[in-house]
């Protein structure tokens, strides 16, 4: 089992930045692929950024390219998104996930197999 806690999130007027965080319990994180997922009102869940177990590789959806940044800090079991240059339609809950079975980036929910309960981030206009 794993357990994900999101933190991070708030309120932002447009242009601002905020970091969320992942902080991971019990199996070796360091093993996983790990994504970053949100879900604004009344939408599907959509990918956001997807980061290898190294970190050496790392996925965008086109939406957030050159604004957000995936990392993570295996010796913390902590991933990170930094979100600079935020827009409302960045509203959302921001969900972390695990992949510990296909370890690719994939963008799709159904590779992700462990989620955390969320963290809401409003963007004001």
């Amino acid at each position: 089992q794993v357990q994900l806690v999101e933190s991070g999130g708030g309120l932002v007027q447009a242009g601002g930045s905020l970091r969320l965080s992942c902080a991971a319990s019990g199996r070796a994180f360091s093993s996983y692929t790990m994504g970053w997922f949100r879900q604004a009102p009344g939408k599907e869940r959509e990918f956001v950024a997807a980061i290898t177990r190294s970190g050496g590789n790392t996925e965008y959806a086109e939406s957030v390219k050159g604004r957000f940044t995936i990392s993570r800090d295996n010796a913390k079991n902590t991933a990170y998104l930094q979100m600079n240059s935020l827009k409302p339609e960045d509203t959302a809950v921001y969900y972390c996930a695990v992949d510990s079975t296909f370890l690719r980036l994939g963008v799709r929910r159904s590779e992700y197999d462990y989620w955390g309960q969320g963290t809401q981030v409003t963007v004001s206009s």
